[in-house]
């Protein structure tokens, strides 16, 4: 086995992980973005978002398992690290994951209105900051788009509901 083809099943087995993740905001319906943050093949830190549960703007995924992963290594700094995202970073997201070294991150899903990993813009490549990561793109980008675009069709499908319990309360 190659090293690429073992780092492509490696990069499988965590943005799965990422993937449960996701779910575990999706219980709380919030939207389903998951991370791990791994070290020498380890799990060390694991995040989803949580912003309408901790009623925090900074509470993504990827700020959450950073923290935790900081936390456990005992340094701000994560370098050898590789982060697994099921969702492109926002702007702050990335921005956190250049401040904390991380050598690595892998994304499944692009995000084109708010991504800042290659959408939007590219802060984790960007010449001229003083760390860049290297990105690996569409790993289970299917699996975790789905996952995505389901929970905003049943999103606008409860909207819409409600919109029209109200309108036949008030008839």
């Amino acid at each position: 086995m190659t090293e690429e083809e073992k780092q492509s099943k490696d990069d499988i087995k965590f943005m799965k992980e990422a993937r449960k993740q996701a779910m575990k905001a999706y219980a709380l319906k919030e939207v389903p973005i998951g991370c791990v943050i791994t070290c020498e093949g380890k799990v060390i830190a694991r995040g989803y978002n949580r912003r309408n549960t901790d009623k925090n703007t900074t509470s993504h995924a990827e700020i959450n398992a950073i923290r935790k992963a900081s936390k456990k290594l005992g340094d701000w700094r994560l370098e050898g690290c590789t982060l697994y995202v099921t969702l492109e970073p926002c702007q702050m997201c990335a921005g956190a994951i250049i401040q904390s070294r991380m050598d690595r991150v892998v994304i499944a899903s692009m995000n084109p209105k708010a991504g800042c990993a290659g959408s939007v813009l590219n802060l984790l490549e960007m010449d001229g900051f003083n760390h860049k990561a290297q990105v690996t793109r569409g790993v289970l980008e299917e699996e975790c788009s789905q996952m995505l675009s389901g929970f905003f069709k049943e999103l606008r499908e409860e909207k819409a509901r409600k919109k029209q319990e109200a309108k036949e309360s008030v008839e």
